[in-house]
C-alpha cells in the first residue's frame, strides 16, 4: 500500500498541493488526470521520491518495491540492452554484480566463497537465476530483436531505448508501478501490449497519460488534481469527463430540484455501467461505478478551448491527386511511389512505421519540401490548414500573441486587436494571457497559438500531424471533437487511438514501395491479415 499524509507543496506564491491525503490500493490502476500545471508529474516525483514536499510525508509498506518509468533517456548509455532492463531491481542488479565480481577474483578465498553463499542465497530468493531470461522474455514481448539484447545502450535507436526503459520500469514484478507518459513515441501494437500487461497486472500502478484510450482500457479509478486537492474518483477517464460535465451543467440549474438531479446522475451511472471499457477488469470496474456514491460527482473546474473549425467556402469535388510521389535522402527511401486521390469530405488517417517519413510526407505536400520523384495537385478550390508535428519556427519573434495572430491577418477587419483577442480568446489566452510574448509558450500553448491561426483561416482542408504531443486532455478532447465535426476534408496522423478511431474514415498507410488504402475502420485495420500481409511485402 501507498499513501500521501498531509502534503503540500508550493512554488513561490502558487500552491500545488494543499493538505493532500490519498491511499493508492493493490489491484487498482489510478489515472492521475488535472489541467496543464496542476502538478501531474510534480505528484509522481514526490511518490517517487524525487522532489521533497513542504510539508507532509508519503509511505510505501515496508517490504514493498516501487519502480519507476526512467524520463532520462540517455542515462543508461555504458549499459547493455539486458543490463539496463535488470536494472529496472537495483537491488536484485547490485546482488548479480557483486556475486559476478567475486568470481572474477583471481584469488578466490574461503571468505570469498562465504560471501558468495550469502549472496546467492538472497539473489535465489529474488528469483535472481532467472533475470536474463526474464528481461529477455520482456525484450522480445516489445518487439526488441535478440539480437541488440546485448549491444549498448548508446548504439541503439531512440524509439527502441523507449521500450527498453518501459520494459525495465515492468521488471521483477514491482508492487508499486509509476508511469508519466508511457505511451508517448510508442507504436499501436507496443501501446496494446502494455495495456494487456496492466490489466494483467495484480499490484497498483499510477499514470499519467494524455492518451485517452489508454487511460479508459487500463483505469480503474481516475485521480484528479483540481483546486490543489486530489481526489480517487471510481472509473475510467470518460467516465469521470462525462459525469463531471453533467455534474457543471446540474450545478447551473438552480431551479431543478436535488431529488431530479440526483436520478438523472443515477440514470447516467446505469447507462455508462452497461458499457464499460472490455478488458479482464470490465466486472470490477462495472461494481465500482454501480456503488458510486452519487455525491462523489462533482463539477470540475477545467476549461476546454473553443475549437471549431469553419471553411470560408466549400471546395470542389477535386481535393488532391498523387502520382507517384517519393521522397529520398542520403540513400534512404521515406517513401516511394506514393499514388492517391483524396477524396471531398475525407477524413484520411496517414500512417507509417517511420513517424519521421509522415512528417516529410506532410512538408512535401504542403510545399515546404521539394520531393524527390512523381507529383502531387492540389483542387484550384482548396485552401488548407496545416498543423506540423515541429511548430517552433513560427515562434522565434519576440511579439506578443495579439501580434503574432496578426501575421496571419488577411483583411483590415481580422488586424484589429478585437478580432484577433476573440480567436485567442477561444484558445484560453484572455485579458494579459494574449499579450506575453510567443517566444516563451509551452508546448501546448504553441499548439492551441497554431489552431487560432488555423481557425482564422478559414480552410477547407486540414493537414494535421501528431496534434496530441503537448496538449492536455481538455484540448486533445475538444480538438477531437471539432474535427469530428468539421464539414471539410482532413489528413491526419496520430499515436492517439481515440482521434484514430473517431475521426478517420479512411486509412491510408505509406511505405517505401508504394500506399496500402484501406476504408476498414481503424480496429479492424490494424489486426487486418491481408493488411498485415500487404505490410510485410511493402516495407521489405
Amino acid at each position: 500500500m501507498l499513501s500521501v499524509s498531509n502534503l503540500s507543496l508550493q512554488f513561490g506564491k502558487r500552491i500545488l498541493f494543499d493538505e493532500v491525503n490519498i491511499t493508492f490500493s493493490p489491484g487498482n490502476c489510478y489515472g492521475i488526470i488535472g489541467a496543464n500545471g496542476a502538478g501531474k508529474s510534480t505528484f509522481l516525483k514526490i511518490l517517487s521520491k524525487d522532489l521533497e514536499p513542504n510539508t507532509g510525508s508519503v509511505f510505501l509498506e515496508p517490504g514493498k518495491r516501487l519502480s519507476v518509468l526512467e524520463q532520462n533517456h540517455n542515462r543508461y548509455d555504458k549499459n547493455t540492452v539486458l543490463e539496463t532492463v535488470i536494472l529496472g531491481n537495483q537491488k536484485l542488479f547490485e546482488l548479480k554484480s557483486e556475486i559476478d565480481s567475486i568470481y572474477a577474483k583471481e584469488d578466490f578465498s574461503d571468505k570469498d566463497a562465504d560471501r558468495v553463499g550469502e549472496l546467492q542465497a538472497s539473489f535465489e530468493e529474488m528469483n535472481g537465476w532467472n533475470a536474463d531470461a526474464d528481461a529477455a522474455f520482456l525484450l522480445s514481448s516489445l518487439g526488441i530483436s535478440e539480437e541488440i539484447h546485448h549491444d549498448s545502450m548508446n548504439d541503439i535507436d531512440q524509439k527502441v531505448k523507449v521500450k527498453v526503459l518501459l520494459a525495465q520500469c515492468l521488471f521483477g514484478n514491482p508492487d508499486v508501478l509509476i508511469m508519466d507518459e508511457p505511451t508517448n513515441d510508442l507504436d499501436y501494437s507496443t501501446v496494446e501490449w502494455l495495456t494487456n500487461f496492466i490489466n494483467e497486472f495484480e499490484n497498483t500502478v499510477i499514470v499519467v497519460s494524455h492518451d485517452r484510450f489508454f487511460l479508459d482500457a487500463v483505469c480503474t479509478h481516475t485521480s484528479d488534481i483540481d483546486f490543489s486537492k486530489i481526489n480517487h474518483f471510481s472509473g475510467n477517464y470518460t467516465f469521470w469527463q462525462q459525469s463531471s460535465e453533467l455534474a457543471s451543467k446540474q450545478k447551473l440549474q438552480q431551479n431543478k430540484k436535488a431529488e431530479e438531479k440526483k436520478k438523472e446522475l443515477q440514470e447516467f451511472i446505469s447507462r455508462f455501467s452497461a458499457n464499460v471499457a472490455k478488458s479482464k477488469q470490465a466486472t470490477a470496474r462495472k461494481k465500482m461505478i454501480e456503488k458510486l456514491n452519487i455525491e462523489e460527482i462533482k463539477p470540475s473546474s477545467r476549461r476546454y478551448p473553443a475549437i471549431i473549425f469553419e471553411q470560408e467556402r466549400e471546395a470542389g469535388d477535386q481535393i488532391l491527386e498523387l502520382k507517384s510521389i517519393s521522397y529520398e535522402k542520403d540513400g534512404d527511401v521515406f517513401f516511394g511511389n506514393i499514388s492517391f486521390n483524396l477524396n471531398k469530405g475525407e477524413k484520411v488517417l496517414i500512417l507509417s512505421k517511420n513517424s519521421r517519413s509522415i512528417n516529410l510526407f506532410y512538408d512535401c505536400i504542403s510545399g515546404n519540401l521539394e520531393h524527390t520523384s512523381g507529383s502531387y495537385n492540389w483542387g484550384v478550390t482548396t485552401t488548407s490548414g496545416y498543423l506540423p508535428m515541429d511548430n517552433n519556427s513560427f515562434f522565434e519573434k519576440n511579439i506578443s500573441l495579439v501580434d503574432w495572430l496578426r501575421q496571419w491577418s488577411n483583411s483590415e477587419e481580422e488586424r484589429e486587436e478585437l478580432f484577433i483577442r476573440s480567436f485567442l480568446g477561444r484558445m484560453l489566452f484572455s485579458g494579459d494571457e494574449a499579450l506575453k510574448s510567443c517566444n516563451v509558450l509551452s508546448g501546448g500553448e504553441k499548439v492551441r497559438c497554431m489552431l487560432s491561426k488555423i481557425m482564422m483561416g478559414k480552410p477547407n482542408v486540414l493537414l494535421i500531424d501528431e496534434p496530441t504531443n503537448h496538449l492536455d486532455l481538455e484540448s486533445i478532447t475538444a480538438f477531437n471533437n471539432s474535427l469530428v465535426n468539421f464539414k471539410g476534408t482532413v489528413l491526419l496522423s496520430t499515436n492517439d487511438r481515440a482521434f484514430a478511431e473517431s475521426v478517420a474514415n479512411r486509412i491510408i498507410e505509406i511505405t517505401p514501395n508504394g500506399v496500402i488504402d484501406s476504408y476498414l475502420p481503424f480496429s479492424e485495420y490494424i489486426v487486418d491479415e491481408k493488411v498485415i500481409s500487404q505490410r510485410e511485402k511493402l516495407y521489405n
